[in-house]
């Protein structure tokens, strides 16, 4: 599902900020995959199916490198056909903008990998 969340920047919060609140946030879950769950209104839980190791360890790399351009980290679970994440900003323990905008990047990054 092609986002324009995707293109929105990845902006930093400060410590100052607080976490979304489930009213504040549920105008971004329309704008990323089904994949993605939120849990406990804390963090995002999102789980990526592929037909094989390879492609999962592929996408699982270019949401490392994703994560390292954008400087906003998420857990990553690899195995044998998925690739599960969680995310969350750390700095105020719970969902930022930042978190829904990395979800829908990662969406737009695993459409490369839909079976044809």
């Amino acid at each position: 599902m092609p986002s324009s969340l995707a293109d929105e920047p990845c902006e930093a919060c400060t410590s100052d900020d607080e976490p979304l609140t489930e009213q504040e946030y549920t105008e971004y879950t329309t704008e990323i995959d089904d994949v993605w769950e939120i849990v406990d209104c804390h963090h995002l839980e999102g789980e990526y199916p592929f037909e094989d190791f390879r492609d999962a360890l592929e996408f699982t790399y270019e949401i490392g490198e994703l994560a390292e351009e954008e400087w906003h980290h998420p857990d990553i679970h690899l195995q044998w056909g998925e690739v599960r994440v969680e995310m969350w900003t750390h700095k105020i323990d719970g969902l930022h903008k930042t978190d829904f905008v990395m979800a829908a990047r990662m969406d737009r990054i695993h459409e490369d990998y839909a079976p044809e």
